[in-house]
């Protein structure tokens, strides 16, 4: 059984996570600092009163009257208000001198720290007793020449109640920090994705009949421009596509009608009545002439869809090109010469091609200028080999292509002049733009009216060729 796969997150939930996560780390590390120095200096200011006040004993041990001062001090606190200090001096043989009210069952002196022979403040030690929180510090002091244990507890409770509720604070500011953090996430992440909303917006609105829509990268975040801009330039792709595609089937359409337009009417015209055997046999070879047409654009059209997919295999190999050449020419010489056309071939070199597709590459280009060349015109095939590259130049003297019109002549089904439809399908140059784009070369026509015409063909060399 199949388990069904989890949904990937989406970038925004992500963003704020992280942008939450790393805001509460932030808050938690700063606050969590300020309670620590906060807490450390209360405590240790609370130490050094407490050590104040150890220095304020010893030095009251050595008065006249110290120790009925001393007594009298400790049993008169001040009305309503907690002792801050809870004193007992014991003498050397363990007699308590002075003591505070009520320290014997509160603070026993079992629980004191070990005393400390020095004349050093020992570290305080911490004790709950009564629900109350003291600092607990044990020394010696002289007076007359008699030591005295000095036991001293600070009432903290106080400190510990505010350290209590500012922690609490802290943390209330920490979550309502979090809080906070995850609302500004939330929305600069809104208003950071914003744009893809609109781009997705933008391109569900592309459709067949709205081609035209483009994203406009104008006024995008810097980093989302480069994806605004390869949008834009996908969809003008699929625009040209489109609209080639158009044209394409549109012409398709009426290059098949024509042919088979013309086979109907022939059939159903000598059906009308008994025909003789040469009757007959006119329409019948009339009608081949119409299938081989069709035969031949149906044929131009796969070399096409193959090329296109990519799935035309060359084998390209190094040959002479000027016997390749002369050897297409030997095949139109009587052609030529029907027409009153000289044809020849300048140059020489080495051409990396694959040998039949370069040699109906060259023949669809020169049988296109012998059809456009009056007679007593000349055709000049020119062979030049250069650094990375073998260029096919043919130049015809014929009556030449309009400036606007260049730019389409390789497109399929295209002709100069559409009326002369007996002549050729406009097939031909598409044909050699495909075989030249299959070698990673280049096509490029130039033309003037009543001058002639150059259309130059360019393969590239293999690598390691000199």
């Amino acid at each position: 059984m199949s388990s069904k796969p989890a949904e990937p997150r989406s970038i925004a939930s992500q963003l704020v996570l992280l942008f939450t996560l790393a805001a509460a780390l932030l808050l938690c590390c700063g606050l969590s600092v300020s309670y620590i120095i906060s807490v450390r200096h209360a405590f240790e200011e609370d130490n050094e009163f407490l050590a104040d006040k150890i220095f304020a004993l010893r030095a009251d041990l050595n008065t006249a009257d110290w120790p009925k001062a001393l007594i009298e001090e400790l049993k008169s606190p001040r009305a309503g208000e907690p002792a801050a200090y809870w004193i007992r001096v014991i003498d050397s043989v363990g007699h308590v001198t002075a003591q505070t009210p009520g320290m014997d069952k509160l603070l026993p002196s079992r629980i004191f720290p070990i005393r400390r022979g020095d004349s050093a403040i020992p570290r305080p030690k911490n004790y709950r007793a009564g629900g109350r929180l003291f600092s607990l510090v044990a020394t010696t002091g002289q007076a007359a020449g008699q030591t005295y244990i000095l036991e001293v507890a600070q009432d903290r409770s106080a400190d510990a109640q505010f350290t209590r509720k500012f922690g609490a604070l802290l943390g209330l500011v920490l979550a309502s920090g979090i809080v906070a953090s995850a609302l500004v996430a939330i929305t600069l992440t809104e208003r950071g994705l914003r744009p893809l909303t609109d781009m997705t917006d933008a391109v569900q609105r592309v459709g067949p009949t709205h081609l035209d829509e483009r994203v406009a990268p104008a006024g995008w975040p810097r980093e989302l421009q480069p994806l605004a801009l390869a949008f834009d330039e996908m969809l003008d792709r699929l625009e040209n596509s489109f609209q080639r595609l158009s044209r394409f089937s549109a012409d398709l359409a009426h290059e098949l009608r024509t042919p088979v337009a013309n086979l109907l009417g022939e059939a159903q015209v000598t059906l009308t009545r008994d025909r003789t055997p040469n009757e007959y046999r006119e329409v019948i070879e009339s009608s081949v002439a119409e299938c081989e047409r069709l035969s031949e654009i149906i044929e131009n059209l796969l070399f096409l869809a193959r090329t296109d997919a990519a799935t035309e295999q060359t084998h390209r190999q190094l040959f002479e090109g000027k016997p390749a050449v002369e050897k297409i020419m030997a095949l139109y010489e009587t052609i030529a010469d029907e027409q009153d056309v000289t044809i020849n071939c300048v140059g020489h070199g080495v051409v990396y091609a694959d040998p039949m597709l370069f040699g109906r590459a060259v023949s669809n280009v020169l049988e296109n200028a012998l059809r456009f060349t009056p007679a007593g015109g000349t055709i000049r095939i020119s062979i030049v080999v250069e650094a990375g590259q073998s260029t096919i130049s043919v130049t015809d003297t014929g009556c030449g292509i309009a400036a606007d019109q260049v730019p389409r002549i390789f497109d399929r089904f295209y002709r100069v002049d559409p009326s002369r439809s007996s002549q050729g399908a406009g097939l031909g140059l598409a044909l050699v733009k495909s075989i030249i784009d299959l070698h990673g070369g280049s096509a490029a026509i130039t033309s003037d009216v009543n001058s002639g015409t150059t259309v130059t063909l360019t393969f590239p060399n293999p690598p390691n060729m000199d």
